[in-house]
């Protein structure tokens, strides 16, 4: 092997190309030059999601400490696309006073946790699937603290590095105690020698907390609502998809990849861990009044169902997971963008004061409601379809019981994410929330996220070529 073979790693050089022109731009560019930084950011960025899209032939380089499949591509491709959502709608907080001298720093940040991500997601070593993790976890926690005049900002920071930290040294212990078993790093050796001795089992469990965090399930989720409340809401909306999007993914392969010999072990695991997730994350998005916190829970109660496509273990499992994070990326963004509007405008965040919203903001009003609609599974959007296909997957290995309980789940999600419709239609407010004008790029943001929820769900192809190369893994 020489350096050359480096090159076919090319999401992640030309993220890395991007980072360094951004960066440089920055740093050199006059006060005029830099009116233009984030029109140039974005452009560059989308160019380079258009660039690598389109999946090539699986490849292993670096002694297989980087493996490449072609279901890689589109997992992310729906990363930079949510990634291009969370910058549109981050565009006017980057350009107000105290913020634009941040905004490649803002930018730098988000494209490092970006290329972290890319790096756990081409794993094919646990050194290599740690240092993407670190990667991806240390940039976020500054995004997480970004407003650092700001009390809730600066507390949610350290809140999240803290817990971070706690998750992946118990992650690295787990690591560790998996190569004092086996003898090696790699993610196909370890496979064939991952007998599920007591001490193995132990292992495993203490490495799966690190995703487990990272994916907010439940009794791992303290810190989510505190987190997603005190971050600024682009920050958190980035969180809340980008960030589990990749994990789930990574959870899902190591499973299947790496733990398939003990996988009568973790199955139960993911089971309770499911049932849990939902059934808690449901009960106390109900008592939310402070949207940021219930989108938080919302965000708990969606990674439970989640796990119904990864306990499957299967070719349709993983196309079924795939396909819900693409629907959840747009549903949850879109609710996001919402409040991230208005919040900028008027500063207001409770439930209460979205009564009568629909008043003054008719289309903020129906951007929210179809975002919530989906998140809820309701049909024609794409969150039913996506739904659907979890809970087919979950019972074609015959988990009756967990989908029915997801069922019922889906139900009581149903009556809090009507709460917040009822608020904007039907309660009355003598003092509604203002009309807010958005912004160019939140507009097209917006845009992006309603054709998805509309249109993702209804044209199989978007499922059909995700299964395509989730049965060809």
């Amino acid at each position: 092997m020489d350096y050359s073979s480096f090159l076919q790693m090319k999401e992640e050089f030309s993220l890395l190309a991007l980072m360094i022109i951004l960066l440089v731009y920055d740093i050199f560019a006059t006060e005029k030059a830099l009116r233009y930084f984030q029109p140039v950011a974005l452009v560059l960025f989308a160019v380079h999601t258009l660039l690598n899209c389109i999946p090539y032939e699986a490849f292993e380089i670096a002694g297989g400490m980087y493996q490449y499949v072609p279901i890689q591509t589109y997992v992310k491709t729906i990363l930079n696309v949510g990634t291009l959502i969370v910058l549109l709608q981050a565009h006017k907080f980057l350009n107000e006073d105290v913020n634009r001298i941040k905004r490649g720093e803002f930018y730098f940040l988000t494209f490092s946790t970006l290329l972290g991500m890319y790096f756990m997601i081409s794993s094919g070593n646990f050194l290599m699937f740690f240092i993407g993790l670190e990667t991806a976890s240390i940039p976020m926690a500054t995004l997480v603290a970004f407003n650092k005049y700001n009390k809730k900002s600066a507390e949610a920071g350290a809140k999240y590095i803290l817990s971070a930290v706690f998750a992946s040294s118990i992650s690295l212990f787990g690591i560790s105690l998996i190569y004092g078993t086996t003898g090696t790093l790699y993610f196909n050796d370890i496979a064939a020698v991952f007998t599920g001795t007591p001490l193995q089992l132990m292992a495993f469990v203490f490495f799966a907390v690190g995703l487990f965090f990272k994916i907010s399930l439940v009794p791992f989720h303290l810190w989510t609502p505190d987190v997603y409340e005190g971050a600024q809401t682009n920050i958190t909306s980035y969180l809340s998809v980008i960030s589990k999007g990749a994990a789930v993914f990574v959870l899902f392969t190591l499973l299947v990849k790496v733990f398939a010999n003990i996988i009568s072990d973790w199955q139960p695991i993911l089971y309770g861990l499911a049932v849990v997730s939902i059934t808690v994350a449901n009960v106390f998005a109900i008592r939310q009044q402070n949207l940021k916190r219930f989108l938080a829970f919302s965000s708990i109660s969606q990674a439970g169902y989640i796990l119904l496509a990864i306990i499957s273990g299967t070719a349709l499992g993983m196309a079924s997971m795939v396909y819900f994070v693409l629907v959840y990326m747009f549903s949850n963004l879109a609710a996001f963008g919402v409040l991230s509007v208005i919040e900028q405008k008027t500063g207001k965040i409770q439930m209460t004061d979205y009564n009568g919203l629909y008043q003054t903001n008719p289309k903020l009003s129906f951007v929210m409601m179809i975002a919530l609609f989906s998140l809820a599974g309701i049909p024609p959007f794409a969150g039913f379809f996506s739904k659907f296909f979890i809970f087919s997957a979950a019972a074609e290995q015959g988990f009756y019981v967990l989908v029915f309980i997801a069922l019922l789940n889906t139900i009581i999600s149903l009556y809090y994410y009507l709460l917040v419709i009822k608020a904007m239609f039907l309660n009355t407010n003598e003092t509604p929330i203002e009309k807010v004008t958005s912004d160019i790029p939140a507009k097209i943001s917006f845009v992006i996220c309603t054709i998805g929820i509309l249109v993702v769900g209804l044209i199989s192809t978007f499922y059909n070529q995700i299964a395509l190369l989730s049965f060809g893994m």
